[in-house]
This record gives structure tokens, sequence and C-alpha cells, in this order.
């Protein structure tokens, strides 16, 4: 699954091709991608669904964007997935463009996998449930950074009152994505939990909560005007909350099963690819 918008993804994503049926593997893809990868006359080709339920392990080649909408797949299928990084950051990728010579490990099983905890977005609303599933965060907001209030509540009872531009609940694994930049703490990916962030709380005291991975949280908002706040799941979706709606939000029974074909642990990727750029 690469991401041809992004530098180097089409170079990378060909010679990929070229090392995996070297190595004697079946290589799927997007049938919208056959134009793209043309000269590579052995690659097969169907819808996202299909590839990824036939395949043994899945690639996406791209940031950390590309991962997480792979992960999608991925995780519905249960099947192991690896990044590399044609991005700026990608923390979730399991190696650069660059290093291409250790997919030799897929066929080896020189490699571990890590298994990430995912969050659903429970919306009920006039009687219908509908559920979204995120690796990284859902984030609850309103337009142009207008201020609101909500308000969080587990078992009937109110944790707390928040009034904020919105609110990032995050995994782990997102808690060194949007999470971080509102102010919220690195949380090794192993500890499970469910992190709330505000964003530009109004008040001196509002601080990221973090839950029991257990729990299950209630949101309410109070805008006036229908349709005024919208969540978000892992950036992508841009769905309606009205005064009358609860989403709800609780660990997923999916999780994402991600290749680390190095031996790099999440440790390494914070100091390698968060803190270098204060190391200067």
């Amino acid at each position: 699954m690469p991401n041809f918008r992004k530098k180097n993804a089409l170079p990378t994503a060909l010679e990929a091709c070229d090392i995996l049926k070297r190595l004697g593997s079946e290589i799927y893809a997007d049938s919208s991608q056959k134009e793209e990868l043309s000269q590579k006359a052995f690659v097969r080709y169907g819808s996202i669904e299909q590839i990824t339920q036939l395949c043994d392990f899945v690639i996406a080649i791209g940031g950390d964007g590309t991962i997480l909408k792979a992960s999608r797949y991925a995780s519905l299928y249960n099947k192991p997935l690896m990044g590399i990084n044609t991005g700026r950051l990608g923390f979730m990728a399991s190696m650069e463009a660059d290093e291409l010579e250790n997919l030799s490990r897929l066929k080896t099983g020189d490699y571990t996998v890590e298994e990430r905890m995912m969050l659903n977005a429970e919306l009920v609303c006039e009687n219908e449930r509908t559920i979204y599933t995120a690796l990284n965060d859902i984030v609850i907001a309103r337009p142009y950074s207008k201020i609101a209030d909500y308000d969080i509540s587990i078992r009937g009872k109110t944790v707390s009152s928040i009034r904020a531009d919105g609110i990032v609940f995050s995994t782990p694994t997102g808690s060194t994505a949007y999470a971080l930049s509102a102010g919220g703490p690195i949380v090794e990916p192993q500890l499970e939990c469910i992190q709330l962030t505000p964003i530009c709380p109004h008040s001196l005291f509002s601080r990221t909560i973090l839950f029991s991975a257990t729990e299950k949280i209630e949101v309410r908002h109070f805008a006036k005007e229908f349709g005024d706040i919208y969540f978000a799941v892992d950036g992508k979706e841009n769905i309606s909350i009205n005064s009358k709606s609860v989403l709800s939000i609780y660990k997923s029974e999916k999780k994402l099963r991600l290749i680390d074909i190095k031996g790099n642990s999440f440790f390494d990727a914070v100091n390698n690819k968060l803190m270098n750029s204060i190391k200067g």
C-alpha cells in the first residue's frame, strides 16, 4: 500500500517489488495503482479489501498517514503491518527507504510483531448507533477553533467538565501524535490506557487524564448550533455531533499487529525521531 504522493515512494515501491519477487513472494496492489506499477508485470491487483484478505502481511510505503490508512484494513483482517518511511517522520515505520535489504527478514521470520491497542468511538444519535475505530486518536472540536463546553463521564458520573477548543482521546500509539502537540505525555505502547488531552483549555489547571483501558468514557457537549461540533477518527472522517448525541470512547476488540523488522524499540524512535531536533 504505497502513497505515491510522497517523495521517493514510487522508486521505493518498485525496488521493494523486485526484492520481494526475488524472495519468492506474490505481490498484490490496489487496482488504482496499475499505471505506477505497470513495469512490474508480476504484480497482481484487486480492491484493498480483497488483497488484504489474501495477503500474509501488509507493507505501507509513505509516512505515518499512510500507515494509519493501511492499519484500518490490516486490523480489520488481523494481518501484520510493516511501514517503510518515505515521509517526514515515519514514527511507526519499521525502516527507512534506504534499508530495503531488511525485507529478506520477512521471508526468514527474523522479526517481531507488536500488538497495538485501538479505540472505538461509538456515536448514538436518535437511536442510531455507529462505531468508528482509530489507531491514533479521536479528536472532538468545533471549526475555526471556537471554544465549547464538554462533559466527560464514566458509569453515569461526571469526571470533568472541560471548556476548550477541543479534546483529543488517544491510544498509547497516538500519544506521540496530536496529543503530544497538545501538551500530552508520551506513553509507552504496551501500557494500555485511554488518554484525554484538552486542546487549548480555558483553564490554568486542565491537564491530560489517563483512564484505564477497561473504562467506557461518555462525552456530551453543550453547543447550541446543530452540527457545530465534529469528531475525526485518525484525522479522516469528520462526523457531526449534535447536543442530543452521546459519543462513547472505549478500547476496541481490534488490535493492530505492527512488524518491527530491525529490532528498534519505541524508545529508539522517540530518541531518533522526536529528540534529534532538540539535540541539533
